[in-house]
């Protein structure tokens, strides 16, 4: 029996030791894959955009933008430096980052605080859209507008305001014909207020690529490689120039067909969030992966893609300067989008795929600035032809039919986010992460923009609230 019961006793032993040893390891890999260093990133970042950017109390901004998102982030502390204008997080004492405010780069990670930036200058409130916020009043929507429908919809829209475990709107407008019929924002949100569009973010980059590249007379269909000069060529290009992905186009990033290993990944190990909370320059994190199909012949959605683009554009600028003050320069400021930011990250770099901060009007009047193909009063920010490149269909076939120039097609009937409820075929959007949307209808002369914090991704359904407004609408 002795004998019998000593490998009885070994298991037994192994067997109480496992959650020691899978304890161990789980730590290895939560050390392994960085992933308290990036939480404490994601909450330093998360924090100071929503305080020095946005301007809301920081106190709350814990409980009601970081905490919903993960119970671990419970163990991440901040300290706010309000003179400053900066945020230290650090997750369960141990593993500390900053975010600080910088002139034109918005908050950005791991670097020290310099002159504080200028405030922005808000629209006014009382003026008429789009010069202040003020909607037509509902008397005068006109006959054409079903004004009970539309009302119950933007009522039923705030229901659960404020709850992380609903659908938590915090901004909505509807432009019809050039006119605003409808501005709300929830409590604690004035109408000036910058949201944080997540993934909209793309569109924007888009829209500024598209400027650019005719400024610079760059050929959109120029390899990425030959697209820098030689003085502002990033040290990832060297490896391209060697293997297959010196054939990747500039176009193929622009309508995500670079063929590249990436995945949009976004557990607390993957790639997106390595890529904004765990690498200082997004790019070049983007630019490490090998190529895996023929550039031009997948589509892929990768925000990884969207940041390749961005270091594009800063190649086309002699300095840095230059680059950063663009964003205003070329497209916020022209159209009136004072309370607009595109941030950067440690290196420089604007987050395309993810960082463009606005108040609930200014994402409308980017999204009415699309629609006008890129025309703004008398004056042609973007040049003609932005509308119709974010219609055309990032491939023939497939997947990449329901997307476009950094837009998604959402009204196409056969691959559109949208298919099945109704939405014209020509209606586009910038969509982002927990419930952005700036839906875009040419054919109704119609801009939607709805912002919110929907973690609960089955509380909120973009594609319903557009087709709802959209019936509510007149069809002429």
């Amino acid at each position: 029996m002795a004998n019998a019961s000593s490998p009885i006793k070994r298991v037994l032993l192994i067997v109480s030791g496992l959650p020691l040893i899978l304890l161990v390891l789980a730590s290895a890999l939560l050390l392994y894959f960085g992933i308290p260093r990036n939480a404490a990133g994601m909450a330093a970042k998360g924090v100071c955009s929503a305080a020095f950017v946005a301007g809301r109390p920081w106190q709350k901004l814990m409980a009601e933008d970081v905490l919903p998102a993960s119970p671990i982030l419970g163990l991440i502390s901040i300290d706010v430096d309000e003179n400053a204008r900066s945020v230290t997080a650090r997750f369960a004492g141990l593993f500390a980052r900053s975010a600080v405010l910088l002139p034109q780069r918005g908050c950005v990670l791991d670097l020290a605080p310099s002159k504080a930036p200028t405030p922005q200058t808000m629209a006014q409130p009382e003026q008429p859209w789009p010069l202040g916020e003020a909607a037509v009043p509902p008397a005068q929507w006109g006959a054409g507008v079903d004004a009970p429908a539309l009302q119950a919809i933007l009522d039923q829209a705030f229901v659960g305001a404020g709850d992380p475990g609903a659908a938590n709107a915090r901004g909505v407008a509807v432009v019809h014909k050039g006119r605003l019929l409808a501005l709300r924002t929830a409590p604690g949100f004035a109408a000036g207020t910058p949201l944080h569009g997540w993934s909209m973010s793309k569109t924007v980059t888009g829209m500024l690529m598209h400027k650019l590249a005719a400024e610079t007379q760059l050929s959109l269909d120029s390899p990425v490689v030959d697209a820098f000069p030689a003085a502002r060529a990033p040290a990832w290009l060297a490896s391209w120039r060697g293997d297959g992905r010196k054939t990747i186009k500039v176009s193929d990033l622009l309508y995500m067909r670079d063929g590249l290993a990436s995945t949009e990944d976004y557990q607390p190990w993957g790639s997106v969030p390595q890529m904004l909370w765990g690498h200082a320059d997004v790019a070049a994190f983007a630019a490490a992966v090998p190529s895996e199909a023929a550039p031009g012949t997948r589509w892929r959605y990768l925000s990884t893609t969207a940041n390749l683009l961005s270091s594009v554009a800063r190649g086309r600028f002699s300095s840095d300067a230059d680059y950063w003050a663009y964003p205003a320069k070329a497209l916020f400021d022209p159209i009136g989008a004072r309370s607009a930011v595109l941030e950067s990250d440690s290196v420089g770099n604007w987050v395309g795929s993810s960082y463009v901060w606005a108040s609930t009007g200014d994402w409308a009047r980017l999204g009415q600035l699309m629609l006008n193909d890129g025309r703004w009063g008398q004056t042609q920010v973007l040049p003609l032809g932005w509308l119709q490149r974010a219609a055309a269909p990032s491939t023939a076939q497939g997947e990449g039919q329901g997307y476009s120039a950094m837009s998604w097609r959402i009204g196409d009937p056969l691959a559109g986010e949208c298919k099945g409820h109704g939405l014209p075929p020509d209606t586009l959007a910038m969509i982002g992460h927990w419930g952005q949307i700036v839906a875009m209808v040419p054919s109704r002369q119609t801009v939607i923009v709805r912002l919110g914090w929907t973690f609960k991704r089955s509380a909120f359904d973009n594609c319903a609230l557009v087709a709802q407004v959209l019936k509510a609408l007149p069809r002429e």
